[in-house]
């Protein structure tokens, strides 16, 4: 009876190995920070009662498929729905990182028109007396984007249907209860 049973379960792990293989690669991809923790608070340098920079972003173990990135940091607490504070996309495949500040795009990489009518970073600034969540999220593209420079998040999010093969998110709170 045992060697019936060691039988069946290698038969049965024969047939789902490919399932649990193919759910491990995807979950390996990764975007991490060292300006902050998921679920955490968001440090005043990257906020615009602070130095209004943005945070170092990196991330591996992308899909294979994948031909650009963009990244969006929004508020989908603002009073008027989802707010955009910061839009990169058609980051090359073969970047990995985006510096603290950055200064300088990767080459064929643009910016997006954020909700503050800036091609850049505007970091979280919820109304004072409010506390509000923040989200900084990847998206591994399996094509580059066709939108001029300056398109608005609405309009990179659009152009992304069907071609997003994966998301990783960190999201952080930013508080003005005192400011």
């Amino acid at each position: 009876m045992r060697t019936v049973l060691c039988f069946l379960l290698a038969i049965i792990s024969l047939f789902s190995f490919p399932v649990f293989a193919e759910e491990a690669a995807k979950s390996a991809f990764a975007l991490n920070t060292t300006g902050f923790l998921d679920e955490n608070m968001i440090p005043v340098v990257y906020t615009c009662d602070g130095k209004d920079i943005s945070p170092e972003l990196s991330w591996s173990d992308a899909p294979q498929k994948t031909q650009s990135f963009t990244i969006i940091l929004n508020d989908p607490d603002a009073p008027d729905g989802n707010f955009y504070h910061w839009i990169v996309y058609n980051i090359p495949k073969t970047v990995a990182k985006l510096d603290e500040g950055m200064q300088k795009l990767p080459s064929g990489t643009a910016l997006g028109k954020n909700n503050f009518g800036d091609a850049g970073y505007n970091g979280p600034c919820p109304p004072k007396g409010s506390s509000h969540a923040y989200m900084y999220t990847l998206y591994a593209l399996d094509a580059k984007l066709n939108l001029p420079a300056n398109a608005d998040g609405k309009a990179v999010e659009k152009a992304m249907e069907n071609h997003i093969l994966e998301t990783k998110k960190l999201t952080a709170v930013y508080s003005r209860w005192i400011n």
